[in-house]
Formats: C-alpha cells, sequence, structure tokens
C-alpha cells in the first residue's frame, strides 16, 4: 500500500470515528449516564467512601447474589510422582501422569491393572 493510500485510509477512519464521537455526544442516554457518574463521585467523595464500599452497601451478601467482586482462579492440587518398576527388566518410569510413552508401552504390552500394580508406594 502506498503511502497515500495509507495516510487516506486513515483520514477516512478519523472520520468516521469524529463522526461516531459526535453522535455520542448527542446521546441522551450516554449524557445522564455521564451525569450519574459524576454526581456518585461527588456523593462518594463527601463521604469518603470507595466503589467497594459502595458494592458492599448495595449487596451485603455477595456469595448469595451470584455476584463476584474478584474471581479467584481455582488451583489445582500439584500431581504427586509416580513410580513403576518393572519386575522383568527392573527398569523404574517415574511420572506425574499416565500419558508416559514408556508407560503406554508396558500396559499395552503387560495390561493396565498389571502395570498398576507395579506402581512403588
Amino acid at each position: 500500500m502506498s503511502r497515500l493510500a495509507e495516510f487516506r485510509a486513515a483520514e477516512k477512519a478519523l472520520q468516521e470515528q469524529l463522526a461516531q464521537l459526535e453522535s455520542l455526544k448527542n446521546d441522551a442516554g450516554l449524557k445522564k449516564e455521564i451525569e450519574f457518574e459524576e454526581k456518585l463521585q461527588g456523593l462518594m467523595k463527601t463521604y469518603g467512601k470507595s466503589l467497594r464500599d459502595i458494592i458492599a452497601i448495595l449487596d451485603p451478601n455477595p456469595g448469595k447474589s451470584g455476584i463476584q467482586l474478584t474471581a479467584a482462579p481455582k488451583q489445582r492440587r500439584a500431581r504427586v510422582v509416580k513410580v513403576y518398576q518393572n519386575p522383568h527388566t527392573g527398569e523404574l518410569i517415574e511420572t506425574k501422569g499416565g500419558n508416559h510413552r514408556g508407560l503406554k508401552a508396558w500396559k499395552e504390552e503387560y495390561g493396565a491393572s498389571t502395570v498398576d500394580s507395579w506402581l512403588r508406594g
């Protein structure tokens, strides 16, 4: 794309955004929301309250209403290392899951229940 075409495309995008901004400035609903936010910020400043305080006042039991202020990520329990020892060869395999290549080969050759009995405690 030439520099001139790039300039014209950017200029056109800017004009479209300016038109959208003007239509938003004239929107009565937006004006009401802005007015509400300004009044709310003023009240919060007057009474020394934060947004969390307001939420706590309006929803004293946040767990029961289904609204969570902070979503704590669920942490998985760390998987333990399992050690399998093949009694035929004496070979050891240490794994945290059942997707180990050698473990799968053993299960195909000897059967899953047999290999599971090789788990060292």
